[in-house]
């Protein structure tokens, strides 16, 4: 076995390589600075890293004074999730707001304004976009991280993205392969399935990959989902069929495979973290993302162990871990040099932009036309109705247009009815609407949705505010799938910060 400098071993060394784990806290911990040392590659970024964007550069130059091609890898889509922006929420509309729009090149415009604020801050990879067509309108999951439900939308969007991205020196790694939308269980909790035939997949689910691909896409991240028609045994990211296969062998696919978080229970519960980053580096898999919620030296050193074990039993050939650790290494290089450059600016206001363009505006019975709405001159009440968030999300990164009406509009208040009563049905709906208007009182109501149509209590509570109340304005800050209502009905298409300065622009007539 070979030794290299410090006394790591070539194995040793290439499977700290493969991994692209996170940490707590804003500085670099000892331990993660003393592995990078010996191998590690790649750092995973979360919001409990990021408290400025000075912090951050600082930070990444931290990283890289250890290590200077290091991967700094952060999940930024913009719109709903968000690590940069993780405690206002995002300065960019999500995938499905620029769906609704459907305008390549602002697709391109946003990317790569939010690449250049990433590159700014260090950062040089970036877990997006999202190319999963959202087929499922349960999906509890994607939903407004999709470009839409229409494949050849996803396909040209995903296309866009992940060239402004990438011409900003920021490598994309779109995912979630080989598509997530048509499920209705999140992968955090538990296991997905996508019954159908292979001919469904090939024209749905995997055109957007294929356009990514031709997009020149540095990374692509796979899914914790079971797909039967392509291997009945195995999950995608544990799937040499899927990875291999697949992506490798039908679709020509030649950069980095990164997985998805591996402490999320689809993987977790049913595998462990050890042996299903064994099975996905045998799959086809590159790097292994884990830190989303495990975060520190003692979880890397034992993916680090499980690995050289099971190169020395065989379990695992060693040339393919060898292989892993050269796609993560080649990455590395092109990230170190595309980002050399700085990239121009696209604009500081084109996201704000991209969400006004993203609004759908519906008027009511109560208002005749979106034309004949008279906008508010006296603050509101905003009855913000809460589901709880997934953990993509997250439950910290603030959302709907409260704190944008209360800037238009001083002295607007605001009540949060939660998902508490989520699965309970009607009977909680009417509480929660009954609530709302006694603390309303004689205010304008501002009715504040996300999803309505996956939340029969939220359903029901519109029922009980509009029934005593039709001038109630509803802003939709999901996928507008429930059937318009109320004296305005505004969709933001995402749930974003400037999705909610939109609204609230119309809500206020500017």
């Amino acid at each position: 076995m070979t030794t290299l400098a410090g006394g790591t071993d070539t194995l040793t060394r290439d499977a700290l390589t493969v991994l692209q784990p996170g940490f707590t806290g804003t500085t670099a911990p000892d331990w993660l600075l003393r592995r990078l040392g010996e191998g590690l590659a790649s750092v995973g970024l979360f919001g409990r890293n990021i408290a400025s964007p000075g912090q951050l550069a600082a930070l990444t130059a931290r990283l890289r004074a250890e290590r200077d091609d290091v991967l700094v890898a952060i999940d930024e889509e913009g719109g709903d999730v968000t690590r940069l922006e993780v405690r206002s929420g995002s300065s960019f509309p999500g995938n499905h707001a620029l769906g609704a729009v459907d305008d390549v090149e602002l697709t391109h415009q946003v990317a790569h304004e939010l690449g250049r604020r990433l590159a700014a801050c260090g950062v040089n990879l970036n877990w997006a976009p999202s190319a999963d067509v959202n087929s499922d309108p349960r999906n509890p999951v994607i939903g407004v991280r999709s470009f839409g439900a229409d494949t050849e939308l996803a396909a040209r969007h995903t296309a866009a993205y992940v060239t402004g991205l990438q011409s900003a020196g920021v490598a994309a790694c779109t995912k979630h392969f080989p598509g997530h939308g048509d499920t209705a269980v999140d992968s955090h909790h538990a296991l997905p399935r996508i019954d159908v035939s292979t001919e469904v997949l090939a024209d749905r689910e995997l055109t957007p990959f294929r356009a990514a691909i031709a997009a020149g896409t540095r990374a692509v991240m796979s899914a914790h989902i079971l797909v039967p028609a392509l291997d009945p045994d195995r999950p995608a990211t544990l799937s040499r069929r899927i990875l291999t296969g697949l992506l490798r062998g039908d679709l020509g696919y030649d950069g980095l495979i990164v997985t998805d978080g591996m402490e999320m229970r689809a993987i977790a519960g049913n595998y462990g973290i050890e042996h299903g980053s064994v099975l996905a580096v045998a799959a086809g898999a590159d790097a292994i993302c884990v830190g989303g919620g495990l975060a520190d030296d003692a979880t890397v050193l034992r993916l680090r162990d499980a690995l050289v074990a099971a190169v020395r039993t065989g379990d695992l050939p060693e040339e393919r871990l060898a292989d892993a650790a050269e796609r993560v290494r080649v990455l590395a290089r092109w990230a170190s040099t595309a980002g050399r450059t700085p990239a121009e600016s696209t604009g500081s206001e084109v996201g704000l932009h991209a969400a006004r363009r993203a609004l759908t505006v519906t008027a009511g019975p109560a208002a005749g036309s979106p034309e004949s709405f008279k906008p508010l001159t006296e603050p509101p009440y905003v009855a913000a109705l809460t589901p709880v968030a997934n953990i993509a999300v997250g439950d910290e990164t603030p959302w709907g247009v409260a704190a944008e009406l209360l800037h238009l509009l001083p002295g607007t208040v605001t009540g949060t009815f939660s998902a508490a009563a989520d699965g309970k049905g009607g009977e909680a709906g009417e509480e929660a609407g009954r609530a709302a208007l006694q603390a309303a009182g004689p205010r304008r109501i501002v009715a504040v949705v996300r999803d309505e149509h996956r939340h029969p209590w939220m359903a029901s509570a519109l029922d009980t505010l509009l029934a005593a109340r039709p001038d109630t304005i509803v802003v939709e800050m999901g996928v507008p799938q429930a059937t318009p209502r109320g004296a305005l009905h505004i969709a933001t298409h995402g749930a974003a910060r400037v999705c909610g300065r939109a609204a609230a622009e119309v809500i206020a007539g500017l």
